[in-house]
């Protein structure tokens, strides 16, 4: 067994299901919607997003695609977040949360394309 592989893999999956946590809800409510959830999926991410830079394979290239596509999602959420939180008249309301959770969904996508590459090296995989 592979530790390497093993924290990779790790990261990259608890990446994708903190953003599928944070992402899951009704869409316009900010109460289904922690921002710590918000926050933990973004700094996983970009640890997922330091490890897949080893990797100097063409599938290692997709997979850091993937995950900055993940984070540059992650950090506009986090970034429309923090502005209609704080400097928004209205507050946290049904349209910003609406962003949020618009923005950390792309995110999700990009997660998922990376979990899909990562079962897809896994299981093309050979033993010598």
């Amino acid at each position: 067994m592979n530790l390497e592989k093993v924290v990779f893999g790790f990261f990259v999956l608890l990446a994708a299901t903190l953003n599928f946590g944070f992402v899951l809800g009704d869409l316009s409510d900010p109460a289904q919607h922690n921002v710590y959830e918000l926050f933990a999926a973004l700094v996983i991410s970009l640890v997922a997003t330091v490890l897949k830079f080893g990797d100097r394979t063409q599938m290692g290239a997709v997979h850091l695609a993937t995950s900055l596509v993940a984070d540059l999602q992650l950090v506009a959420a986090a970034t429309v977040w923090g502005f209609v939180a704080n400097a928004s008249p209205g507050g946290l309301d049904e349209a910003g949360t609406a962003a949020v959770v618009s923005l950390a969904a792309g995110a999700l996508l990009a997660n998922a394309v990376s979990v899909v590459l990562l079962v897809a090296e896994t299981v093309s995989f050979s033993r010598p």
